[in-house]
């Protein structure tokens, strides 16, 4: 990695520099692997429209690059653009069947768009990979909650509290689950 480029991530993580200084100062990355670095600085601090473009540049080169995929959609979800979330989460799970984060995550943004059937399906398929994944039970709760099955919802914040996961007891409570 450069002199030139190191400051550059060093001034935007700052919050010194502006998105399009930042653009034009790494705007040449060498190779595939600074590009999804480059990507992944802009995630973490939270120019998400930015991180998009490099993982654009990254699946340009290599268009299997399944990390690049996943954290594009996590992007795309955090600026809510929920169908271009589903394409990336769904071409992960494309090459990588288990995918377990991608399903979550694809499951999460078919529940925003009101698809809740789809997203009972992909809390489905991590159950089935993983039995005791407290946040598929969860997550799969709400979307049973969507579809108007309260029974269904409440065994699943039941099954996500049995789990261990800390915030299934005030869901209980608040949504008058026995």
């Amino acid at each position: 990695m450069t002199n030139r480029l190191i400051l550059a991530c060093f001034v935007v993580l700052c919050g010194t520099f502006s998105r399009a200084q930042y653009l034009a100062e790494v705007k040449r990355p060498n190779g595939v692997e600074e590009l999804y670095q480059a990507g992944e600085r802009a995630y973490r601090a939270g120019d998400h429209a930015t991180a998009i473009i490099f993982f654009d540049r990254v699946l340009e080169q290599e268009d299997d690059h399944v990390n690049a995929m996943l954290q594009r959609g996590f992007c795309q979800s955090l600026l809510k653009n929920y169908e271009g979330a589903v394409k990336d989460f769904s071409a992960v799970i494309h090459l990588k069947k288990d995918h377990t984060w991608a399903y979550i995550s694809r499951g999460s943004a078919y529940k925003k768009l009101g698809k809740n059937e789809l997203a009972i399906a992909d809390f489905n398929s991590v159950i089935a990979m993983d039995p005791k994944n407290e946040e598929a039970y969860n997550d799969r709760g709400w979307a049973r909650k969507a579809t108007g099955d309260q029974v269904g919802a409440c065994k699943d914040w039941s099954t996500s509290k049995r789990l261990g996961n800390a915030e299934a007891k005030i869901i209980l409570t608040n949504n008058r689950c026995k």
